[in-house]
């Protein structure tokens, strides 16, 4: 199946791509795998890697897998996914796991009943865009449920206009976003925010500091992603004639960063 933009001017609707993406990545509850491994981020992470993805960011290092979700990964149940990320967990002497790679929250169903299947000691990091938590706050109730989680949520620039040049996505899905802390954090769960800052001047930044603090003030202490030259990433922002400032290739990532 191939995924098509359907949005006007060329940006698409994220919520909408969502759902496009789940039709190709998800069956009952069901979910889309490429790998399981063990990670060297947050001190060692057993992480399982999803298929699909609502954005297509630029500097995205899973990209093939983004824009191709039809030929990449297989199928896993909930119980197959929990019981491979536990299994690295146990074998590394980690005490934490993740799913990663692309977006892990297309498949609602699919996500809640991994957690339910993950014990309740080893803790798990949600890293997400945050789209569908930000459109639906009953997905941040609903994840409430779990004390022994812990959401990241990946910031694609400083407002609106990066969000969109980044990733060819409307506007409003910055909001979105935004709105996904809110409801994150006023359901009780544990979340802060990362913000990719590599193509944003010192005042953006700044700007948005300000922002997440009429949400939270603890949400001003923002984790700074900087890029890494993954792969074709290079070229593809040559191609986009976007440019950056701070940049690492995956062998020179700083150690605060992994």
């Amino acid at each position: 199946m191939k995924v098509k933009d359907n949005s006007p001017k060329g940006k698409y609707d994220p919520v909408k791509k969502a759902e496009e993406i789940a039709r190709v990545v998800c069956r009952d509850d069901l979910r889309k795998y490429y790998r399981f491994r063990p990670a060297r981020f947050y001190g060692g992470i057993a992480t399982a890697d999803c298929v699909g993805c609502s954005l297509r960011c630029l500097f995205c290092w899973s990209w093939h897998q983004v824009v191709n979700p039809d030929r990449y990964g297989k199928f896993y149940s909930p119980r197959q996914v929990a019981g491979k990320l536990t299994g690295i967990v146990r074998k590394k002497g980690f005490r934490q796991v993740r799913i990663s790679g692309n977006e892990p929250t297309i498949s609602r169903e699919h996500l809640l009943k991994v957690l339910d299947l993950v014990p309740r000691d080893i803790r798990f990091i949600l890293e997400t865009n945050g789209i569908l938590i930000g459109h639906d706050k009953t997905y941040a109730e609903d994840l409430a449920g779990y004390e022994n989680i812990y959401v990241r949520i990946s910031l694609k620039g400083c407002n609106e206009e990066e969000f969109s040049a980044l990733t060819g996505a409307e506007p409003g899905g910055f909001d979105l976003q935004l709105q996904a802390l809110e409801n994150l954090s006023r359901a009780g769960v544990k979340v802060h925010p990362a913000v990719m800052v590599s193509f944003s001047p010192p005042e953006n930044v700044k700007a948005l500091q300000r922002r997440l603090g009429t949400i939270d003030r603890e949400f001003e202490d923002i984790e700074v992603e900087e890029l890494v030259l993954y792969g074709n990433v290079e070229n593809r922002l040559k191609r986009a004639k976007i440019g950056y400032d701070a940049a690492y290739y995956p062998d020179c990532i700083p150690p605060e960063q992994v």
